[in-house]
Formats: C-alpha cells, structure tokens, sequence
C-alpha cells in the first residue's frame, strides 16, 4: 500500500531522525547500506543530507550516478537493516540477491527502493566536494517520494498500536534500535501574562 507523498511534506518523512537504508545504482551495479545520519535541510525545493563513508562502495555509486534514493525502514526489517549496514557490497556482491531483498523502481530515477519499508524518496546529487570529501555528507533534492499510507497519512506520521511492525527505527549503537511508541498531538501553551 503506497501513496504518493507530496514534496513539500517529503522532509517529514525524515525529519524524526530514522534509520534509512541508501540505495544507489551505476555502471550495472547496484548497493544498499544503512545510514543513521539523514536529515531535511530545505523545503522548496525539498533536499536532504545523508552521510555515506567516502570508503564505501554506495559513495562510488551515488557519485558515479549522480544519485542516490533513501528507502525508510520500519521495525519489521531490524535485522535487514543491520546486516546491509554490517557488510560491504564492494567484497560480497549484490547484497539486494544475497540477502533476497526485493525491489520496485523509482519512479523518477529507477533507483532500486526497497519492498517492505515505509517510505521511499529518490534524490538528484546535490555536488557540495568539500562536504562530501571533508564530512562524507551527501546532498540531494528529492524528486519523488511515497510512504506507507497505514503509518503515514496527510503529511504526519502516525505511530500507534495497531501499526508497531510499520514504525521508524532509530539506531542506538552496536545493533540496538528504538522505534516511537506513539505520537501525540501538541497544542501551543497560551500566554501566561
């Protein structure tokens, strides 16, 4: 169950500060690893930042490609997300045939985003080298993103009981993830004076 996203609410799909798995293709090749460094860094148009190791082998492929897609998963897909953030695709091969991870186009790019997670944006490179070479931070202006609608509805998340498996996860350190609860609705304090 998929729904188009639209691009401006495309950062909230990130902006809670999930575990994302990057996907990336060139030259026939193909990788996926996790990443727990992503953020929103512009609404209109709408761009994020991820973190990829210059080391890694998505880095050559998303510079070779000129881009990258974040596929976000939830709770269900722990242990997917760890292991494709433990092993490199450089040594082993394609991680998506080793692993069975299945896969859908983009519908802007034709990146491989990722069968079962929650969310999915495709992202043209932004080229900033000195932030690339200098902190491995990786721009891209979103060009298409979708969610999951039974987490994700009318540009919020919602994270309740009847949907535990389809909630974001959060990487703590050595394979330990959080994932919210809940979400609840704040109001604005009124004025005390």
């Amino acid at each position: 169950m998929r729904t188009q996203v639209a691009l401006h609410h495309a950062s909230r799909l990130i902006n809670h500060g999930p575990t994302v798995l990057v996907t990336s293709a060139a030259n026939g090749q193909r990788n996926v690893m996790a990443a727990a460094w992503s953020m929103p860094v512009e609404f209109t148009p709408p761009r994020v930042a991820v973190v990829i190791d210059k080391s890694t082998f998505t880095r050559e492929l998303v510079l070779a490609g000129a881009a990258f897609a974040l596929s976000i998963p939830g709770r269900a897909l722990a242990d997917l997300t760890y292991t494709v953030g433990s092993v490199s695709g450089r040594d082993g091969g394609d991680k998506f045939a080793r692993y069975g991870i299945e896969t859908f186009a983009g519908p802007a790019l034709g990146l491989p985003l990722i069968e079962g997670c929650i969310a999915w944006l495709e992202c043209r490179l932004i080229p900033e080298p000195h932030a690339q070479q200098a902190y491995d931070t990786c721009f891209g202006e979103v060009l298409s993103a979708f969610a999951d609608e039974r987490v994700f509805a009318q540009g919020r998340w919602s994270f309740r009981d009847d949907n535990l498996e389809q909630h974001t996860l959060h990487h703590l350190g050595g394979g330990q993830f959080a994932w919210p609860a809940r979400s609840l609705q704040a109001r604005v304090l009124p004025n005390v004076r």
